[in-house]
């Protein structure tokens, strides 16, 4: 099947489509290990990138998307308007790409925009639960393309126990484990998260959770200091000094302390965690470089601890390819950063540009296969990294 993988992120910066090809192998000498572990369509999955393009929203609907992830207080009108403006652009990014690469689609993973994820349980009107929700009418997208379009993705794993996140696991074992050579893939988007998979191991021993922020407070900083988007090659974070104090009171958030698995967003590192950051840096300077350079140092040191702290011990003594992708990885003053620390660790750092897939199109391409062990009724979920009690197929179909 030729799958298109459509993901706008907590960056809220636009949206990527990644087209790939998915394909059934039949079993051979180099996936028998994996057909005994009990996931034969795991080792005879093939898949290939056929095509990716990125588009930023206009600037009108990213302040709608960022103003309702924050909201304390917003109508239904305003959110229904939401809801439809986001599957219009879906359904366009998508169309615009399959006609840019001359491809047929047969299918569309849509992840949607995330305007809440509450991966805990809480109480609300007498009942206490766990809720997410992701915006971007499917049925807009499917009309527009005339095929079936799997979204909603999250919800049947927290009813499962799990946390509804991450769901990226599954692409990166697929593509990314290997038998010899342990690997972490560390997404950074506007929040940072990875999956560790050792040399040889099951689905069922792999390790993933959100390490913290990514892009996000580094974003905001650019924005309310510079009037930029974002921090571009990290060049204004390298015209700064990291301000110790501040990025020591930082690491003491309780969230870093949590065992995983875990998951994180807005609602603990959005605008109001910015702005209490951007205060504490004022305190300690007025050069506003050194802001950001603190940031860029708060995403560094909390990927690197939670390596150290959760990750470290299971991949057996070996050296690791740290394989980055994300926006954060086009970002050299964090990637440096990232090496300074992880490279005395044993970690190999590259983009997964060297491994076949743009940093850019990981996410994507993971909400493509998702959509096709959707369409397939096989388990999408990997219970190791969300902490549901079992494998569960994700997510609803709409057809086209």
């Amino acid at each position: 099947m030729t799958v298109a993988g459509v993901m706008s992120g907590t960056s809220a910066d636009g949206i990527d489509v990644a087209v790939v090809r998915i394909s059934l192998s039949h079993p051979n000498r180099k996936n028998k290990d994996a057909v005994r572990m009990g996931h034969p369509h795991l080792a005879q999955l093939k898949l290939t990138l056929l095509a990716h393009e990125a588009f930023p929203f206009p600037a009108a609907l990213r302040r709608a998307v960022l103003a309702a992830m924050d909201a304390r207080a917003i109508s239904t009108a305003e959110l229904a308007r939401l809801n439809w403006r986001l599957g219009l652009a879906y359904a366009e990014a998508v169309k615009e790409t399959a006609h840019k690469h001359n491809t047929k689609l047969d299918l569309v993973g849509c992840h949607g925009q995330t305007l809440y994820h509450q991966a805990r349980a809480e109480n609300y009107a007498g009942r206490k639960f766990a809720c997410t929700w992701q915006a971007g009418e499917a049925q807009a997208v499917a009309a527009a393309l005339g095929v079936p379009v799997v979204s909603n993705f999250r919800p049947m794993d927290m009813l499962a126990g799990g946390q509804g996140a991450p769901l990226v696991p599954l692409l990166d074992y697929v593509l990314f484990a290997d038998a010899k050579r342990g690997r972490v893939l560390q997404n950074i988007g506007g929040i940072a998260n990875l999956t560790a998979i050792p040399a040889g191991a099951r689905p069922d021993k792999l390790i993933a959770f959100d390490t913290g922020p990514g892009n996000m407070v580094i974003d905001w900083l650019a924005q309310k200091l510079f009037g930029k988007k974002y921090d571009r090659d990290g060049a204004m974070a390298a015209k700064g000094l990291v301000l110790g104090p501040v990025l020591a009171a930082a690491l003491l958030h309780p969230y870093f302390k949590l065992p995983p698995p875990k998951t994180a967003g807005r609602e603990q590192f959005g605008r109001a965690y910015a702005a209490d950051f951007l205060a504490a840096c004022r305190q300690q300077s007025k050069n506003q470089y050194d802001s950001l350079a603190t940031a860029t140092a708060l995403t560094a040191e909390t990927i690197a601890r939670s390596y150290a702290r959760f990750v470290r011990a299971k991949m057996r003594g070996r050296e690791v390819d740290f394989i980055v992708s994300g926006g954060g990885a086009r970002n050299k003053t964090l990637m440096a950063m990232l090496a300074a620390r992880l490279e005395p660790m044993e970690c190999a750092i590259a983009t997964s540009e060297k491994f076949g897939m743009p940093a850019e199109a990981k996410e994507a391409a993971a909400f493509a296969l998702l959509a096709w062990h959707t369409w397939h009724r096989l388990p999408g979920n990997v219970p190791a990294a969300t902490g549901a009690k079992k494998a569960v197929v994700l997510g609803q179909v709409t057809y086209g």
